[in-house]
């Protein structure tokens, strides 16, 4: 009997000690470990909402100042337009890639517009091709015109259209030669009863608009009212922006 009682002591005596040097094993660290798990544990748990987007807001009396149009990691608001036969869509490296079609491809903004007194301003690129890489579509009172950079063939700009004229054919035709893979700052105001579109630091549009009968081509309908389109081209668009100007008296000619 005093043998298996002296048994039965040493073994609790050899548990033990084996507890504590595992304990002495784990070190600090492990003690640190089981707070934070503790201290987890006590913590209410929290619902994970979605995190949600910030939608640019455009009104009509909203005041002077900038919105950006395109976050660089999605389309957000913008809209694949549907040309048929178009090329592929797709945001990458913080554009807006368009690829070649065999006709239009493009983007059509989805909210609200400003009609005047704004500009936008993009930058553009011809990725690859021979036409024009930035067919942008906006807004003028209650009709729509297309800036077209680098048309018919890869130099002609200008607005579509003007009296039923098309950039290759009106008051606004210019020719410029744009190299591909070379970013272009497009920017296009309308205010003060005009249009004007810049392309870089150069002026290409100045166009007064009163007694002018303003509309798109057929084939870009699909853009209005805001939109951005190349031809059978491959193109890209980033840095996409909205802003409110000042309210600015209409020119009248000969006044």
């Amino acid at each position: 009997m005093g043998v298996r009682v002296f048994i039965l002591c040493l073994g609790i005596c050899f548990a033990a000690s084996c507890d504590s040097s595992r304990d002495m094993a784990r070190g600090p660290e492990a003690d640190f470990g089981r707070q934070i798990e503790e201290q987890d544990k006590k913590q209410p748990k929290k619902d994970m909402q979605p995190v949600k987007r910030e939608e640019p807001q455009i009104i009509e009396n909203m005041a002077a100042g900038e919105v950006s149009l395109f976050d660089g990691k999605d389309l957000g608001q913008w809209k694949i337009t549907d040309f048929g036969d178009a090329g592929r869509v797709y945001v990458r490296d913080e554009s807006i890639m368009l690829e070649t079609g065999n006709s239009l491809t493009g983007v059509t903004w989805g909210g609200a517009v400003l009609r005047t007194n704004y500009e936008i301003n993009l930058d553009a690129m011809r990725v690859d091709g021979d036409d024009f890489f930035c067919g942008l579509t906006f807004p003028v009172g209650d009709s729509c015109v297309t800036f077209i950079v680098g048309g018919w063939g890869g130099s002609v700009c200008g607005i579509s259209s003007i009296d039923y004229y098309d950039a290759s054919d009106n008051e606004t035709t210019e020719k410029a030669y744009f190299d591909n893979k070379r970013w272009y700052h497009i920017r296009v105001r309308v205010s003060g009863g005009k249009i004007q579109c810049w392309i870089d630091d150069r002026q290409y549009v100045d166009l007064e608009t009163r007694g002018k009968k303003l509309d798109v081509r057929i084939e870009v309908e699909d853009s209005k009212p805001l939109g951005i389109a190349c031809w059978r081209t491959a193109a890209a668009v980033k840095n996409i922006r909205l802003t409110k100007l000042p309210e600015t008296p209409i020119s009248l000619s000969g006044s």
